[in-house]
């Protein structure tokens, strides 16, 4: 009933909405710890997002993008980077602008890439393709989570990570979605470009000190490996490349996952049953 909703309200741009993400929800210990992590967390967003690409194909072409599924959701209205808020208060006050002004009938129609869930108490990270890997989704929800906890522990020390103009970071994003790992962001600091290659393995060393507290080392080390290998979206056209055909690349995704995933053995009494 509730997508039936979205398509009375959104007309042809829900129904053109073939597309798929990951999304990746963190506890949260209090209402203003989620607003002060969403505001910090905005810079890494580019990062994982070029991590995940595994969409470079829509309606049987090569779109020369690593992640058209992107550009597919920008379509939709209340999406991409949320601006900044300065209190819990400040962002409930213009989620109930927007309701009381029939914008939206709840926190659920604001499609932000990283939002406070409306009933789960997680900040919500919502930008990530669906991988091709299992292991890929291990690693990014495990990085994902080692960011957070970084930054948390920064913040109870009354450190901040620096918070940048959704402007800026929207940059970064469109060359995520574009290059993907081989690309480059901008480090605004620094007003530099830096490879992605560089920023990946930088961004390792920044959550080394919490990934074994939170017994995900192994986990987020498998990244390393997806630069290597390259993300979902590379692979996918190296097999395009080689064969010319997009059946193949859909095979190609469809054995890369199931490698994944083992089916349980039945039984033999559930099996008669």
């Amino acid at each position: 009933e509730r997508y039936k909703n979205i398509v009375e309200e959104l007309q042809q741009l829900a129904r053109s909405l073939l597309i798929f993400g990951m999304h990746i929800h963190v506890a949260m210990p209090d209402k203003q710890t989620t607003i002060d992590m969403m505001n910090m967390v905005r810079y890494f967003l580019p990062h994982l997002l070029a991590l995940s690409t595994s969409s470079p194909f829509w309606m049987g072409r090569n779109t020369g993008l690593k992640s058209f599924r992107t550009t597919v959701f920008r379509r939709f209205p209340r999406t991409g980077v949320p601006e900044q808020f300065e209190s819990w208060s400040e962002y409930e006050n213009f989620v109930n602008l927007l309701v009381k002004l029939n914008c939206i009938d709840n926190g659920k129609k604001i499609w932000w890439d990283v939002r406070p869930h409306p009933t789960f108490g997680t900040l919500e990270f919502r930008m990530c393709d669906v991988t091709t890997k299992i292991e890929e989704a291990v690693a990014i929800a495990a990085l994902t989570q080692a960011i957070v906890v970084k930054l948390h522990r920064l913040y109870t020390h009354n450190q901040s990570w620096r918070v940048y103009r959704r402007a800026l970071i929207e940059e970064n994003k469109w060359r995520a979605a574009r290059y993907g790992i081989d690309g480059k962001l901008i480090d605004f600091g620094k007003e530099q470009e830096v490879a992605m290659r560089q920023l990946i393995p930088e961004l390792l060393e920044l959550v080394d000190d919490v990934v074994d507290d939170l017994g995900s080392r192994s986990a987020v080390e498998y990244v390393h490996t997806m630069l290597r290998e390259g993300t979902s979206a590379e692979r996918q056209l190296r097999v395009f490349e080689q064969t010319g055909d997009l059946k193949a690349v859909v095979r190609h995704i469809v054995a890369e996952t199931r490698a994944g995933v083992s089916e349980p053995r039945q039984s033999s009494a559930h099996a008669v049953n």
